[in-house]
């Protein structure tokens, strides 16, 4: 019988479905969006056709909405081989992905105060795919697990001690299984081993994180105790004074408030005063909006300092690597950036930029350039339906 393997990714009010062949080839995608809105929607995203979802529908009815529809046009058999879901916060307790048993859904739900708008409705997903497909291997992946091997020096916040101790409270990064995914791709294209090949890892979205890899491994990353930390993203602040908090506070704020501010009204969008999307802002800025202009230039020079903040974690560098729906597709945002880097040595060849890398492997260096710069699309599906594939072999 051939394999197949269904990737399961629940976001906030999102639903991503992908389905997997044995040769590590996708075969069939769906989504829903605006879930738990009267304005929820559902695709199948090869051929972009609209599915009807009940009024209001959660996470766990659009799934079976959508796997119900991609049986009835045969493009997923009736039980795949495994199931493997994208889980945010996997805390301190999971390192590595595992298979699902009633112990790690206890724990991911444990880990829901860290995550409370992820992790709830990944056990969702989880539930749902428990109930479609009860005899089938399901692996959970945490974004948060391959951050776990950075040193105490790089997770701990300057705070008592008794913080960490007795509310976790430390840095756990995300973004993991992108990075993680930039960590083997590099090496390939650079002809070297994971194990010894050490990049920069700027994965570059709505949501925005860089990573320092040294031989393989995480050792500090942007994200911390949450996503609102380090760079400036889309919708999402980044570093800030955190007396801010209680300065909004003081003139009249809801702690409440301040939270949806930061973390929704904030970064592009809230600079720009129109749009957290990249290709929208650059558009606007050359028609002479100046905060549009603003928010690319503000974006671009906090990702420098961090590229360069990350160098301290290294002993070499063999590569810095743009990647996500920015990181892979702005031209201007990667030519900004290394232009606050010339002295440190990055060099960019203004023809490879602007296609992307496309010529050459993802090289996009100039020949006086001190490091290598790629470009690599991230492919966290393909992730997740690898460790599916490798544990449920064990089952």
């Amino acid at each position: 019988m051939t394999k197949s393997i269904l990737v399961v990714n629940c976001g906030s009010s999102s639903l991503k479905l992908a389905l997997f062949d044995e040769n590590e080839k996708k075969i069939a995608s769906a989504s829903a969006e605006r879930l738990n809105s009267n304005d929820a929607s559902a695709r199948i995203d090869s051929d972009e056709r609209i599915v009807a979802l009940p009024k209001g529908a959660d996470h766990k009815q659009a799934l079976q909405v959508l796997v119900s529809t991609l049986r009835e046009r045969q493009m997923m058999p009736d039980t795949p081989t495994s199931v493997g879901h994208r889980v945010v916060h996997g805390g301190e307790t999971f390192r590595e992905a595992v298979l699902i048993n009633n112990d790690v859904i206890s724990a991911i739900k444990d880990c829901a105060s860290l995550a409370p708008l992820h992790n709830p409705v990944a056990l969702a997903g989880i539930e749902a795919t428990l109930e479609q497909f009860p005899d089938t291997p399901q692996i959970a992946v945490f974004d948060t697990a391959y951050h776990q091997t950075l040193a105490p020096r790089a997770y701990l916040y300057a705070l008592p001690e008794s913080y960490y101790r007795d509310w976790s409270v430390r840095r756990y990064g995300f973004h993991g299984i992108s990075h993680f995914f930039m960590a083997n791709e590099a090496a390939k294209r650079l002809d070297r081993t994971p194990a010894t090949t050490s990049i920069i890892s700027a994965h570059l979205g709505n949501g925005c994180s860089i990573t320092a890899i040294k031989d393989g491994l995480s050792v500090d990353t942007s994200m911390g105790l949450t996503p609102l930390e380090g760079l400036v993203m889309g919708t999402r602040s980044g570093d800030i004074d955190p007396s801010i908090f209680s300065y909004l506070c003081s003139r009249g704020m809801s702690l409440s408030e301040v939270h949806r501010a930061l973390n929704h009204e904030s970064g592009l969008l809230g600079i720009s005063g129109q749009t957290n999307d990249m290709r929208t802002l650059c558009d606007l800025a050359d028609h002479g909006h100046e905060p549009s202009a603003l928010a690319i230039e503000i974006f671009c020079f906090r990702l420098a300092k961090y590229v360069g903040a990350m160098m301290a974690s290294l002993n070499q560098l063999d590569a810095l690597v743009f990647t996500g729906g920015i990181g892979e597709n702005s031209s201007r945002v990667r030519e900004k950036t290394l232009s606050h880097l010339g002295l440190l040595g990055f060099g960019i060849d203004a023809d490879m930029n602007e296609h992307h890398g496309g010529y050459s492997d993802g090289r996009i260096d100039d020949t006086a350039s001190r490091f290598p710069v790629l470009v690599i699309p991230t492919n966290e599906e393909l992730v997740i339906a690898r460790e599916a594939t490798r544990l449920a072999a064990n089952v």
